[in-house]
């Protein structure tokens, strides 16, 4: 077994690397990927760096150069979900990618021939952090995330998303993943905490709160793995 954890941001990672102490840097690709060994399992942690382009290549890499074999990215992300407050975790059960829009050619928002609107995530990984949410005594929603290579502060284009993916969530990387993951046939798990809520005050709030929601995600990402390496 060979596990990824990716993120988007410097951020996102920093304390999942801090939870894993030693770790040996291998530059590849234009990044850095960080190898450990924890519970006797080898992880390769890295962050993408932001969009969809980055994050495609980074799980691509963790998967066909670090030979990872399941991969479970940690991050924050927009609500729209107006149940979904600041500091809430929501994990991904499907993806979409809301700005891939082909709809002159008849198709609906997000679909590409020979693709899908959505990718689901794998069940196995996602009943787990069912147990994990129980064991830390979190609540942890179950929804869609919507991904597009631009930061969402619009009322309008976020009602646009909610109308076409019906999502909770938006970020900038889940959903070229999760085609990654799917493509090549490896399990893997989004986690991502609410930093924001999508709307006129999103870039403060991100801000304001990104650094400690990527913490609450580490953190359950990171027990994640314990019981993954059970």
């Amino acid at each position: 077994m060979k596990i990824a954890i990716m993120g988007a941001m410097p951020e996102e990672v920093a304390p999942i690397l801090e939870k894993l102490g030693e770790y040996k840097t291998t530059k590849y690709a234009d990044n850095e990927y960080y190898e450990a060994t924890y519970k006797g399992v080898d992880i390769v942690v890295a962050y993408s760096k932001i969009g969809k382009v980055f994050s495609t290549l980074t799980a691509t890499t963790m998967i066909e150069h670090f030979n990872c074999d399941r991969l479970l990215f940690s991050g924050v992300a927009g609500g729209i979900n107006p149940s979904l407050k600041i500091g809430d975790l929501i994990v991904a059960t499907k993806l979409s990618q809301h700005d891939l829009d082909i709809t002159a050619f008849g198709h609906p928002m997000g679909f590409v021939p020979g693709g899908s609107v959505f990718v689901e995530a794998d069940k196995d990984l996602i009943a787990l952090s069912k147990d994990v949410a129980k064991e830390l005594g979190k609540t942890v929603k179950e929804g869609i995330i919507a991904t597009g290579d631009q930061f969402v502060h619009d009322e309008k284009v976020k009602q646009t998303i909610v109308k076409h993916f019906n999502a909770d969530a938006l970020e900038m990387e889940g959903g070229s993943v999760a085609v990654v993951c799917k493509s090549l046939n490896v399990p893997f798990f989004i986690l991502r905490a609410i930093s924001d809520t999508a709307d006129t005050d999103a870039s403060f709030s991100f801000d304001e709160f990104m650094e400690s929601s990527a913490i609450i995600s580490a953190e359950f990402i990171m027990k994640m793995i314990d019981r993954v390496v059970e």
